[in-house]
């Protein structure tokens, strides 16, 4: 995101000293994408960013996938795969889809996470229910109902949920922005983008965390990083001297930030408009969009469901968060479902929804997509709630 901020208290000039009040030299920390060729921020911390006392291997959650053969289109109900919230948002989640550039897992907790840092690509988490703070080395920030919530590559952040939350867990083997488009060649949002900088939600102010009364200082902090692995992933526990939230300033272009899908202005057309106008982010290889409460098209002859369409070069993975999806009335598909339609079949309403839409000036629905130029695979998590049937819903 390139838009600039700075927090706390940082020097006139980088790369020069900067002092406590007692004299103490603060430790600057560059944390920078693309090899110092594209966005950063400069962090101050009072400790040393990279000291480390132990390290262990952290057993990740199962991400291994099954290739979907035979090719079928499926209906995954993910509020069946977990029956309580003791857990926490990061080592409770359990694995949907994944392939090389993109995985899904979707994750219900109560619980505070560890101190977490995913090394691997930037996360993207839809807050589908419940509330909380996210807490980073950047600041802190508080998250609701509809809540997107950007983290860049390696910022380390600890969840702490405020009763039941419930999230859909976007990790990318990239960086996610803005979509590309919708940007200028310096990046500011453009008038015809459905949402702006005002929009988005920064961190606070850092705040600077002392020992840690029950280990003498010593705090862990858990890293998904490249490894051999299923997905080429590994986990690892480093031990460090003192807590990583302590840093005192910051300034940049990279940092966390938070959008609600209430602020997105939905791009409707007289006729029906295709799938890209929904687009909210992008990675490599992937596209996020969100289908929100809209007007739908005013042609006197409009059909505002859906066309029949095949994906030919991606995979379209569309999370039901909320409201009636008219196109899928009678499929089985309700909130908390996902409908996976891979490459290569073609998909669209089932046959009843298109005269049952003919009129219609208002569609309130609400659900996040994610389209992928890879096929996808099945996870675990995938696996245990796939309905079997839904393949039939066109027939049926």
């Amino acid at each position: 995101m390139a838009h600039y901020r700075r927090a706390g208290n940082v020097p006139p000039k980088r790369h020069t000293q900067h002092r406590s009040p007692e004299g103490d030299l603060y430790r600057e920390e560059l944390m920078g994408e693309e090899g110092f060729s594209s966005d950063s921020s400069l962090l101050y911390h009072v400790g040393v960013p990279s000291a480390v006392l132990e390290a262990r291997e952290w057993e990740l959650p199962d991400q291994s996938t099954t290739p979907n053969q035979p090719l079928l289109p499926r209906h995954l109900k993910l509020h069946d795969l977990f029956s309580d919230a003791d857990r926490d948002l990061v080592t409770g989640r359990r694995l949907v889809l994944g392939n090389g550039d993109v995985r899904i897992s979707y994750a219900v907790g109560s619980q505070a996470s560890p101190l977490y840092r995913n090394a691997t690509g930037d996360e993207c988490v839809f807050i589908e229910a419940g509330s909380g703070v996210l807490e980073t080395v950047f600041g802190h920030l508080p998250f609701g109902p509809g809540d997107y919530l950007i983290i860049p590559r390696a910022t380390t952040h600890q969840w702490l949920p405020e009763g039941e939350v419930r999230a859909y867990c976007i990790e990318a083997n990239s960086h996610i922005s803005p979509p590309r488009r919708y940007l200028s060649r310096y990046g500011q949002l453009l008038e015809h983008a459905p949402y702006c900088e005002r929009d988005l939600r920064g961190p606070s102010e850092p705040e600077v965390r002392g020992a840690d009364s029950a280990g003498d200082g010593e705090v862990e902090v858990f890293i998904k990083h490249r490894g051999t692995g299923p997905g080429g992933l590994a986990g690892t526990v480093h031990v460090v001297p003192r807590h990583p939230f302590d840093v005192v300033g910051w300034d940049g272009c990279l940092y966390p930030y938070a959008f609600n899908v209430s602020d997105y202005e939905p791009i409707t057309g007289r006729v029906h408009q295709p799938p890209p106008v929904h687009q909210v982010f992008e990675g490599n290889n992937f596209v996020v969009c969100n289908f929100v409460p809209r007007k739908v098209d005013y042609h006197p002859l409009a059909i505002p469901v859906p066309y029949y369409h095949s994906n030919v070069d991606s995979d379209e993975i569309m999370f039901y968060v909320d409201g009636d999806y008219e196109a899928r009335k009678g499929s089985g598909i309700g909130k908390g479902s996902i409908s996976v339609h891979p490459g290569g079949h073609s998909h669209g309403p089932v046959p009843a929804a298109i005269e049952a839409s003919l009129g219609a000036e208002r569609f309130d629905e609400l659900a996040v997509m994610v389209d992928t130029f890879r096929p996808l695979e099945l996870g675990e998590g995938g696996r245990a709630v796939d309905d079997g049937v839904y393949a039939q819903s066109w027939t049926s």
